[in-house]
């Protein structure tokens, strides 16, 4: 059975599958948490916040940008 299974590129695709499917929902948790504390916090300390939550959506938005891309460009 091991020949129909390439082992290497099934650890790839559920290492790949974990890193965007929890890593950029964590990403995009972060940033709405530091949107919500910046609307508390006063000074410097809030345009930090902010500065870090719109950091992280456009992390996002740049991962999905190149995601549909790639998907374009032929997906290999």
């Amino acid at each position: 059975m091991s020949e129909y299974i390439e082992w290497g590129a099934l650890l790839n695709i559920v290492i790949f599958g974990v890193i965007i499917g929890a890593g950029l929902p964590m990403v995009y948790a972060v940033g709405v948490r530091a949107l919500d504390a910046s609307a508390k916090a006063t000074g410097s300390s809030a345009t930090v916040r902010k500065v870090g939550a719109y950091a992280s959506f456009g992390v996002v938005v740049a991962a999905i940008v190149f995601a549909i891309g790639f998907i374009i460009a032929g997906g290999h």
